[in-house]
């Protein structure tokens, strides 16, 4: 059996692990991040539903070393700008400032910020309790899901300041 020593590939089996510890039968989506014009970051995630929160892992590549990032659904499944403008502003249904996740008041699609290792791979599992696969008001399927340039200052509204849009997905039910 092959030991796997990098980083990126510890993180890419422990993602594994927590797919494969979701129950098959509830709600999911996913998304494939490509790059947006003169980008190389690219990426996957998963969308799990379940107990009133959604369960969100991510593996993000070609990112700037040691670096922070922006990670936000937004309101329009439409990666066709080649820039990521078509995604249009964060998925935000209920009217809330741009936050951190994890703040009470927040847009839906405010999402942890990734951060990235040596070699510019960034690995995410985290919990939202803001978002739904199945359908309502803060349904993410058909969203866009957006990597940033730069990293997220909380502050900025309504966008964070996050700089332009890396990568570019739309959220798709699986």
């Amino acid at each position: 059996m092959r030991i796997i020593r990098s980083s990126f590939g510890v993180a890419f089996a422990t993602l594994l692990a927590a797919c494969q510890s979701v129950p098959s039968d509830v709600p999911r989506a996913s998304a494939s991040l490509e790059p947006t014009r003169g980008s190389t970051v690219r990426g996957t995630a998963s969308f799990a539903e379940m107990g009133g929160k959604v369960r969100v892992l991510a593996k993000i590549s070609g990112l700037k070393p040691n670096g922070e990032f922006g990670f936000h659904i937004h309101e329009v499944g439409d990666c066709s700008s080649g820039d990521g403008m078509s995604t249009k502003g964060h998925f935000n249904p209920y009217g809330k400032p741009h936050a951190q996740a994890g703040m009470t008041e927040r847009h839906a699609g405010d999402l942890p910020s990734l951060r990235s290792d040596a070699s510019g791979n960034a690995t995410l599992d985290t919990d939202v309790d803001t978002i739904t696969v199945s359908p309502g008001p803060a349904s993410i399927v058909d969203r866009g899901l957006i990597v940033h340039a730069q990293a997220d200052d909380y502050k900025t509204q309504p966008t964070g300041n996050a700089g332009a849009r890396s990568a570019c997905a739309v959220i798709k039910r699986s």
